[in-house]
């Protein structure tokens, strides 16, 4: 059942382009085209703690770090830029760290699991991936950069979960190290890769095939001490694809969760795993949950709580405006926008399609 907790104005000046919920639930993150990120409690009142200035573009998402290193957000937008945040109450923010060696609009961050340290990758309509990593002891940031991740551009970054999925109760030990950091990533190239850190670079260990458009957002999902590991990827080919793999991760299989009826933007997991929030250009949120016979289901039909966005146009920051109209009336998509290329005034792939934010509860 999916009932709905509260509803946040959040009194942006433009599109809100993504939301997120800390490591408690407590503190709601937006971002906007207005070139802000705004700072709201979540279940108190709807007037934002903290408004964060500081990029000159739209903002596309935002990302929290583990509270082990403190209240820290990390924001990345169309001006090429990511910037990390770091607070000492929710009123109270600083910059802590900016991060600028892209050349073409960041569209995605995501920070690692808390037991790699304070890590953050970054994805970009350069082709490139970032990973920044701090020491925290000094303060320092180092950053390694995955040239020609994806031609034409990178449009979602996710990590895998630190620790291996080994069933809960078997002590045998796998092939797989638990200290291999690895990445998933999508792409305007219609592929989703694996990367894995080897050494002091990071090599390409899986290319899976299946989309027929632009991979729009990829989700690994995190780790429940099942023999299995899952990553959910979106397209603009309608489709989510679940990718299924054994523990040591070395053959990856795909099913086709569900065909929509318009794009896909963005898929989230929840905390345990189990559950796939999906939303697209058919202006719904859906959630969806695998059955015993491995099938995946739709669950919040019962209960007529399918969650509306307002209708509206998609918009995709790598693409000027003459190639939305031409995305729009069903032709093969252009090359991607350039940084000095003027913005649209049409919203970009995101997780919350308007600026009126629903928090909902689920339930097993």
């Amino acid at each position: 059942m999916v009932s709905l907790l509260q509803e946040i104005d959040t009194e942006h000046e433009d599109m809100v382009h993504h939301a997120a919920l800390d490591f408690y639930g407590l503190l709601l993150a937006t971002c906007s085209s207005d070139g802000s990120v705004r700072i709201f409690h979540s279940r108190k009142n709807n007037k934002a703690l903290a408004e964060l200035k500081g990029h000159q573009g739209p903002v596309w998402q935002v990302a929290w770090a583990h509270p082990k290193f403190g209240n820290i957000l990390a924001s990345c937008s169309y001006d090429r830029k990511v910037i990390v945040w770091k607070s000492t109450t929710p009123r109270d923010w600083t910059k802590l760290y900016e991060y600028s060696n892209h050349d073409s609009s960041v569209n995605s961050v995501d920070f690692a699991p808390h037991e790699y340290g304070l890590v953050l990758a970054c994805a970009s309509s350069d082709g490139s991936i970032s990973v920044l990593t701090c020491n925290t002891e000094h303060g320092t940031w180092d950053a390694k950069k995955i040239p020609n991740a994806h031609t034409i551009g990178v449009n979602a970054i996710s990590w895998c979960p630190a620790q291996a999925p080994d069933p809960a109760f078997d002590q045998r030990t796998t092939s797989r190290n638990p200290a291999i950091k690895r990445l998933v990533s999508g792409g305007c190239d219609n592929l989703v890769k694996i990367w894995r850190e080897d050494n002091d670079r990071w090599v390409e260990e899986e290319r899976l095939e299946a989309h027929s458009d632009w991979v729009r957002d990829v989700a690994w999902a995190p780790s429940i001490g099942l023999p299995r590991s899952q990553i959910a990827t979106a397209s603009q080919d309608r489709h989510v694809i679940i990718w299924s793999s054994n523990a040591d991760l070395t053959e990856w299989t795909s099913s086709v969760l569900h065909t929509f009826d318009d794009a896909v933007w963005s898929i989230s997991w929840s905390t345990t795993g189990n559950i796939l929030a999906v939303t697209g250009g058919d202006n719904n949120v859906t959630l969806w949950k695998e059955n015993s016979e491995g099938q995946w289901i739709r669950i919040n039909y019962e209960s007529g709580t399918t969650i509306q966005a307002k209708p509206q146009q998609p918009h995709h920051p790598h693409l000027s405006q003459q190639q939305q109209q031409q995305l729009q009336q069903q032709e093969q998509p252009g090359q991607q926008q350039q940084p000095n290329a003027a913005l649209s005034d049409s919203e970009h792939s995101s997780n919350l399609s308007n600026s009126n934010l629903s928090n909902s509860q689920l339930s097993n």
